[in-house]
């Protein structure tokens, strides 16, 4: 094998686990210590500030600049006992990372010196370089100015030596340039609409709110045959490896034994993240060879997001040290699974009451239908913008192939919900509705009965799946920003509760009764939503059809998904969580960096293959053509020579087609590329690069895969499958 290649499989096979000191104290102890969190609050604040500072984490309520003097002073303080030198205002921009700049404590003391300081200006509002991140023109080059703005709802925390300060980040006209400014006003939304709903069942309901569950896969590669494949390295995936003969077909790997360096790697991921106040819960191995996840115990969904991509930062750091790479593209590795990012979310009262849950008793199970109902008909009607929330260049790969759910959004109920909405959907309301002093109401639906936790089958095929308590998006990729599902779920699903009520309540206002009202809109819901409720399996090709003859969303062009955020549906969606300009801006952002994703990954698949790959072919080929003249020379007979040098000729000829094929391919794709690259709108862009350019992805990469098979293995340049996929 190529000489970079043996030195990277070499390194790999020798390397040992590192040692990671397990913390002398217990989990609780130590949980939080590097977060400005209410305990931190309690010591540092004064009550009074502390008292302000709940209600507005609680209650949404605004800051006052006066009260934002004192929580710096005492986040200051506190920060600084804690080793923190520099802060930083940390925020999402439309690139699914995050952003931070530094700045030391310090100021001028007047007398020569520096002293340490942070007021509470600097704590509330700073102003980043708008024009430098992805705006979708809301921004230009000449027009730098933007704002970043303190999230109190989401405490502060220490990395290293920085105090890291969650905030959104808006242009100067007030615009979200983020994805956390859209999740809040969604989060919002939801709390009005559904507090407003729970009002029919319970009147002491104040606040909603929005629950997630992230559950995060990953692949981990050996940092030396990551180095040595320079596709992984430059995007993330691998553009080109034949199968490995051994792969996951023994499912020997799932919730197997963990490797013990990965343990090791597991081990201060976890310590790391309980210092930041993460709950990280759960660790296993995953279906494919060096396929991991990690899931924490569900936490308020603005608060979860944040985690989720503070735990992606804390990864990459940890694996480093471990000599090992963090693999977040959904489809690293073709032929085994990919890694998704499964979105477990919930809607709760203030009062503990999980809005999913069903109940013990007729009126908490009328709450529970409800709500449930209500959710079905958000995802029907917003099921082409759900999709468009969770599509990109790489997720592409993953939906449809080997677990991940297709590009298609269905909602998976189970038989005994689904039965209970078909009878509830069929009932009389004369029948149904009964009213007793003793008893209150009663549904004549096989008078409904207790419905119980996991009453239902886990479907693996289902992009949106109710798991007993929640609904499971499956479909959301490894490497996203949460945020861009969970603010079209919420928004959808608070838009939905809106026009629910508002329906339920024209009725009352006629003369039927509550119950009667809710009764008579449910059932229309239930029968409106039908489409998009599937139990059945969703890989299978008749589903497909299926699907589209129900009219749900089944179109797989990413750059024509995203459509969906601007149809006449999203844009009623997203009223008051996101402007008509801030839509077609993140459409913007959107189709641009498709296309520089797909452009990246063609050039980067051009020059391995005219660089790396046609190079060794050729040399193998001489092999070859050496081998063959020299059996001329031993068998000077045609028939004899024929014979014996039959197989290599047809090898020489092979090599040949697939060398030519390449080298034709790659310049066609060269060219195809340069008359996108010239198209001015960046719709019309993305779309030439998925109609015109992907496809040479999938055709130079087979070719490529067929000579893997054929060349000495001694001369193929990069680390295979089998050596990528084992960690040892």
């Amino acid at each position: 094998m190529s000489k970079l290649r043996q030195q990277a499989v070499s390194a790999a096979s020798n390397r040992k686990p590192m040692e990671v000191e397990k913390p002398r104290v217990k989990t609780s102890e130590y949980y939080g210590e590097k977060v400005f969190n209410r305990k931190a609050m309690t010591k540092y604040l004064s009550k009074e500030t502390y008292r302000i500072i709940s209600k507005v984490i609680d209650n949404g309520e605004t800051i006052d600049r006066g009260i934002a003097e004192h929580v710096a002073a005492g986040m200051r303080m506190w920060a600084l006992e804690n080793g923190a030198t520099h802060y930083t205002h940390w925020f999402h921009p439309l690139t699914d990372g995050t952003a931070e700049k530094h700045d030391a404590f310090v100021e001028h003391d007047g007398h020569g010196g520096l002293i340490e300081e942070f007021s509470g200006k600097l704590l509330a509002q700073q102003e980043p370089d708008a024009s430098s991140f992805p705006s979708g023109g809301l921004r230009n080059t000449f027009e730098a100015r933007g704002y970043s703005a303190w999230d109190p709802t989401s405490p502060a925390f220490i990395v290293e030596d920085t105090l890291c300060i969650p905030t959104i980040f808006i242009s100067y006209t007030g615009e979200a340039l983020d994805y956390k400014t859209p999740l809040l006003r969604a989060i919002a939304k939801i709390n009005k609409a559904a507090v407003d709903v729970c009002h029919y069942f319970d009147e002491d309901v104040a606040n909603v709110h929005a629950n997630l569950g992230w559950e995060q896969e990953y692949f981990l590669v050996d940092e030396d045959l990551y180095a040595a494949r320079p596709d992984l390295m430059l995007t993330g995936r691998t553009l080109m490896s034949h199968e490995s003969a051994k792969n996951q077909q023994l499912e020997d790997h799932y919730f197997g034994s963990i490797p013990l360096r990965v343990q090791q790697f597991m081990k201060e991921l976890e310590y790391e993240s309980y210092a930041l106040g993460i709950p990280v819960k759960t660790r296993h191995n995953e279906v494919a060879p060096n396929q991991f996840e990690l899931a924490p115990i569900y936490e308020e969904c603005n608060l979860a997001v944040d985690h989720n991509l503070l735990v992606m930062s804390l990864m990459d750091k940890i694996a480093r040290k471990h000599s090992f790479r963090v693999l977040l593209h959904e489809k690293p590795f073709k032929g085994i699974n990919g890694s998704g990012k499964h979105n477990n979310w919930s809607l709760g009262t203030d009062t503990g009451i999980n809005l999913l849950s069903p109940g013990k008793n007729t009126k908490e199970n009328l709450r529970f239908i409800t709500f449930i109902v209500n959710i079905l008909a958000a995802v029907y009607k917003n099921n082409g913008l759900l999709k468009a929330s969770i599509s990109s260049a790489t997720n592409a790969h993953r939906l449809g192939a080997n677990e991940a759910p297709p590009a298609i959004i269905s909602v998976f109920l189970g038989t005994e919900v689904s039965e209970i909405l078909h009878k509830f959907e069929n009932s009389s309301i004369q029948d149904a509705i009964v009213a007793d002093k003793k008893k209150g109401i009663s549904l004549g639906v096989g008078q409904i009965p207790e419905i119980i936790l996991d009453n239902t089958d886990r479907n693996r095929t289902s992009p949106f799946a109710f798991t007993g308590n929640r609904f499971e998006f499956r479909a959301v990729g490894s490497s996203a920003n949460c945020a861009s599902a969970m603010t079209a779920l919420n928004a959808a699903v608070a838009e939905q509760l809106a026009l629910f009520k508002k329906e339920v309540d024209e009725r009352i206002a006629s003369g039927k009764s509550k119950e009667e009202a809710l009764y008579e809109v449910l059932k229309k819901y239930i029968k409106e939503s039908r489409p998009i409720c599937f139990n059945g399996n969703n890989y299978s090709e008749q589903w497909k059809e299926e699907a589209r003859n129900r009219g749900l969303d089944c179109e797989t062009s990413v750059p024509v998904i995203y459509d969906a955020y601007t149809s006449a549906q999203s844009i009623k969606t997203f009223a008051g969580v996101m402007s008509e300009v801030e839509l077609h801006a993140r459409n913007e952002v959107k189709w641009e960096m498709y296309s520089k994703k797909i452009q990246i990954e063609s050039r980067v698949l051009g020059d391995l293959a005219l660089n790396h790959i046609i190079p060794v072919s050729i040399s193998y080929q001489s092999v070859l053509l050496n081998n063959i003249a020299s059996l001329k020379t031993i068998y000077p007979d045609e028939s004899r020579f024929t014979a014996m040098a039959g197989e290599q000729i047809r090898l020489v000829e092979k090599v040949s087609a697939h060398v030519n094929a390449i080298n034709a391919k790659v310049h066609e794709m060269t060219d195809a590329r340069k008359v996108a690259n010239a198209i001015e709108g960046e719709q019309e862009k993305a779309i030439a690069y998925h109609d015109t350019i992907t496809p040479y992805l999938d055709e130079i990469r087979h070719h490529i895969d067929k000579l893997e098979l054929i060349v000495d293995d001694n001369m193929w340049p990069l680390p295979k499958y089998r050596e990528l996929l084992f960690i040892r």
